[in-house]
């Protein structure tokens, strides 16, 4: 049964002295550079060509980037063999560093799916659901990430819970509580830099997360196109040129000792968009 922190707990909790961050460290531990920093990806669907697999990792890798993250795949909808990929993986030296979730009802078989590749992440997101009130759907999703605990510390395969437009854990102090209470070296957060801006500041969101941050997502956003033409329109920008503060996000990331993968997730296209999108990322990151 769990039971309500103490306010004292909790601002530990919140400001990253209270969490026991030792499988999240090992997320950069595993690196496959030896200098241990940033390592820059892209997400699969933005492959865009008619390119066999390996041809796709060998397009990434030429412009720059040294992994990629992939949807997790069910019987029913086979993107890709996954056991082809695993194995272009390897030859081509690309790793599948993270699996997302993509609708996959089975945690621990997605889990399982990481393992195969030797990926060290599977991206978890926790909608609202407003037919129920607030806090019994706040404890019934902790109930569904703790069933994946067990098989995620056994294959040491992190949990990481993306803050997304679902209009649930929209602000830190929150998301940093929900992944204490879930009170496994397992379990932190996939912080997406674009995402927060709906809400608030990329830089606010690091410093209150601190070490929980795995991995991050990287996309831009207006939020004065946003707020004047759609919200939805605020993604409409080359990363680097929208109101992300990005030297701040940099400074907050230096702090915690951030060295993990960072995954950019924007509109995609062949060899030259994603050229661009591997000098956006270096430009903003400082890669």
């Amino acid at each position: 049964m769990n039971t309500p922190l103490d306010r004292r707990r909790f601002v530990q909790q919140a400001s990253g002295l209270f969490l026991g961050g030792a499988a999240l460290a090992a997320l950069s531990a595993r690196a496959d550079e030896p200098n241990n920093s940033m390592r820059k990806a892209l997400g699969w669907r933005m492959i865009q060509g008619d390119l066999s697999v390996e041809d796709k990792l060998r397009m990434i890798k030429d412009v720059g980037f040294a992994g990629v993250e992939v949807p997790a795949v069910q019987a029913d909808k086979p993107i890709f063999d996954p056991k082809e990929l695993a194995r272009a993986s390897e030859k081509v030296g690309v790793p599948v560093h993270g699996v997302t979730m993509a609708g996959h009802p089975d945690i621990c078989a997605v889990i399982d799916q990481a393992a195969m590749y030797g990926a060290t992440s599977v991206l978890y997101v926790v909608r609202a659901d407003t037919s129920v009130p607030f806090m019994e759907h706040y404890r019934k999703t902790q109930e569904a990430i703790r069933v994946g605990i067990p098989r995620a510390e056994e294959k040491k395969v992190s949990i990481l819970i993306e803050n997304v437009w679902a209009s649930f854990l929209i602000e830190p102090l929150t998301m940093a509580r929900y992944i204490d209470e879930l009170d496994s070296p397992y379990v932190g957060a996939y912080f997406d830099v674009g995402n927060c801006m709906r809400w608030g500041w990329p830089q606010h969101w690091i410093q209150v997360l601190g070490k929980r941050i795995g991995k991050i997502h990287i996309k831009e956003y207006s939020l004065k196109t946003g707020m004047s033409e759609g919200m939805w329109k605020g993604f409409d920008f080359p990363i680097g040129e929208g109101d992300i503060d990005w030297a701040g996000v940099r400074e907050e990331l230096n702090k915690i000792g951030f060295s993990s993968w960072a995954t950019s997730e924007v509109r995609g296209g062949g060899r030259d968009r994603l050229a661009e999108i591997s000098a956006e990322m270096d430009r903003v990151l400082a890669l």
